[in-house]
């Protein structure tokens, strides 16, 4: 195995600016690696930070200082300090990210906001469609919603769409922020399955996960945010 995502000494503090400037330090010090093959979860009390460190790492938030190196084929990349094109171009095609909640373009059908990624890196919509059709079955959403947009669904069967859009293309790199919240039983297990199929293909995962048995199934390493917490 190889190092694919190194994050050293990364902090983050939040400006309130309807608060008259009021700067909120949350992180400090943040420092681990990531192997290809590897899944390291985040643990924590709520509000500790762990959703930020995986939106430093995808550039959705900039950090106050280190350093987000993605190892991408022969180049190394810090995130930290890239522009947003570069970033752009790095969730394209290295780094998938499954928030904890969909966000989709109104109207746009579930089949095709869960194929949309691959399109975007050149992949027929016919193909993009097959393989989207393939995954939706396997997390069990029925046929009959897959024409229909999301924001008309449950919040399990939408979070079976998000699952499905951020696992569908070969990132290199995948964030998982409670990927199984909200989801029964069997398809948390569903998710389980493919979390350990893609270390098999040599994907750097990072995970936020609150269930015991998730995380126990999934996780090559956990690492405590509270060692980095910046609160007072």
């Amino acid at each position: 195995m190889s190092i694919a995502l190194e994050l050293s000494e990364l902090s983050k503090t939040f400006t309130m600016h309807l608060r008259g400037g009021l700067r909120l330090p949350v992180l400090n010090g943040v420092t681990f690696a990531v192997q290809r093959g590897e899944c390291l979860v985040i643990s924590g009390r709520s509000g500790v930070g762990k959703s930020s460190i995986l939106k430093m790492i995808f550039g959705s938030y900039r950090c106050n200082r280190g350093s987000i190196l993605v190892h991408d084929d022969d180049e190394v990349i810090d995130v930290a300090a890239a522009n947003p094109r570069r970033i752009l171009a790095l969730r394209r095609r290295t780094i998938g990210y499954v928030s904890q909640f969909l966000r989709a373009v109104p109207r746009v059908p579930a089949i095709d906001v869960v194929a949309e990624p691959l399109i975007v890196n050149g992949v027929s919509r016919e193909v993009a469609r097959q393989q989207s059709t393939a995954l939706l079955c396997r997390l069990n959403l029925p046929e009959r919603l897959w024409n229909l947009p999301p924001a008309t669904f449950s919040g399990g069967e939408q979070q079976r769409v998000n699952v499905a859009r951020g696992f569908l293309p070969d990132y290199p790199i995948l964030l998982l922020d409670e990927p199984t919240a909200s989801l029964d039983a069997t398809n948390r297990v569903v998710v389980v399955d493919l979390i350990k199929e893609k270390k098999q293909q040599g994907a750097a995962i990072v995970a936020v996960v609150h269930d015991d048995d998730v995380r126990s199934a999934i996780a090559d390493s956990i690492i405590d945010v509270a060692q980095f917490s910046a609160a007072a």
